[in-house]
């Protein structure tokens, strides 16, 4: 009986051991939003282990099922350093939803977002973070346009293309800041938990979104850093990165009223009412077509710029390609006749009223918009199952182990907790 209770004692004891090993709270999480970026993870890993000594921190990649087998990697280094960590998100794209969900999973009260494109200078990360606690402030900014700090080799396109979305930040953010583009920053718990619920659940641009939703004026701070040329991969940076943070700011300016997608569909509305009423002046009134055949024409031929826009810029994160885009087309067309019908009827019902031939064609176009937004998010780009094309996964059980190599890892798995109860035991006895 006292055997007994000497090894239950001898047991809480490591338990207890065990426990005060992994006491240390976190108190910096760094979340690194990651797609195609397998080449850059072993330096940033080894680079931010450098700096962050002294540091209570963890590492959080959220990968959006890289095809170039980034996820992959990340866990390998996860295996072997608790501190790394790894959201795999499957069937979701999206920068600023990838940042946000990082941010969310971590319990540390000081987190910073950066990329995993090693053009960050994760050196000043240290500074950023005690001016952030030392000066009691939501958000520090890592900038490339205040004191200390420098574009680099950006591209001049580039450059225009950040001092425009600079300009254009202005009227939504609550707070004077010189780099809102920026994508590396330090944010409190506090105030993400305050702002949280108001961010949208798309776009390239966090940053923006963090500061102008909040309710009050945000207590900011910047570091400077040079803006260092990427190496390896490619930039995800283009024209739907601009296109979606214009939508982000008239989303802000009308108070949230209008969700991006709804926006972007809109824009790409008005640029295929345009080509749709071109053509009904072109067929009606220089080609002499009958107004119900003129009109059904133009619909078809709006229809087609539309889908293929929308292709491009709403539905990016879906965008389809190759015969999945033709036979998605063909879907559309089908979908979209019965709001032709609706679209001839009304216009020529209208017509007959003495309405102008223009704007008995704007309502019929309006009324096949509202179809069109509709077959859009059901039948066209509708979510796939998520699990059906992961690169990552697929094939993932045609190189399964055998059974015998996945005993040698159990009794290897078995040995290593042996070796760790050992090296606790002697602890306590220490």
């Amino acid at each position: 009986m006292l055997d007994s209770a000497e090894k239950t004692t001898q047991a809480a004891l490591r338990v207890q051991a065990v426990e005060r090993h992994h006491a240390h709270p976190i108190d910096l999480a760094v979340v690194v939003p990651t797609y195609n970026e397998r080449g850059n993870v072993p330096e940033l890993i080894a680079s931010l282990q450098r700096v962050l000594r002294g540091f209570e921190w963890e590492l959080i990649f959220v990968d959006d099922d890289s095809p170039d087998g980034t996820s992959d990697l990340i866990r390998e280094y996860a295996a072997k350093d608790r501190r790394i960590r790894l959201l795999h998100r499957i069937g979701r794209r999206g920068l600023s939803s990838a940042c946000v969900e990082g941010m969310l999973a971590t319990p540390a009260q000081t987190i910073a977002v950066m990329d995993a494109d090693l053009q960050h200078d994760e050196s000043i990360l240290p500074e950023m973070v005690d001016r952030l606690r030392s000066q009691c402030l939501d958000v520090v900014v890592a900038t490339r346009n205040g004191e200390g700090g420098c574009m680099g080799d950006f591209a001049p396109a580039r450059v225009k293309l950040s001092t425009l979305g600079k300009r254009l930040s202005s009227f939504v953010c609550r707070c004077d800041v010189s780099d809102p583009m920026s994508g590396f920053f330090v944010v409190s718990r506090p105030y993400l938990h305050r702002v949280v619920e108001r961010l949208q659940d798309g776009g390239f641009k966090i940053l923006v979104d963090l500061l102008a939703s909040s309710d009050r004026p945000v207590r900011l701070g910047e570091v400077g850093y040079r803006f260092r040329t990427r190496t390896w991969g490619e930039s995800k940076l283009d024209a739907n990165a601009a296109v979606e943070c214009l939508f982000l700011i008239v989303n802000k300016l009308l108070g949230g009223l209008v969700p991006p997608c709804f926006a972007a569909f809109a824009l790409v509305g008005l640029a295929g009412l345009a080509v749709h009423l071109s053509c009904l002046a072109f067929l009606f009134r220089v080609e002499h077509f009958g107004f119900n055949a003129s009109q059904v024409l133009a619909t078809f031929v709006a229809m087609t710029v539309n889908f293929f826009l929308n292709n491009l810029i709403t539905y990016y994160d879906r965008r389809l390609r190759g015969g999945r885009m033709w036979a998605a087309l063909a879907t559309f067309w089908i979908a979209c006749s019965f709001g032709v019908l609706a679209n001839v009827s009304s216009a020529h019902s209208l017509l007959r009223l003495h309405m102008p031939w223009y704007l008995a064609g704007l309502a019929g176009a309006a009324v096949s918009c509202v179809w069109n937004y509709a077959a859009n998010q059901i039948l066209t780009w509708r979510h796939r199952h998520p699990y059906a094309s992961s690169p990552s996964l697929r094939g993932a059980f045609q190189s399964a182990p055998r059974e015998d190599a996945v005993q040698h890892q159990n009794e290897t798995v078995t040995d290593h907790n042996a070796e760790e109860n050992a090296e606790n035991e002697e602890r306590i006895v220490a």
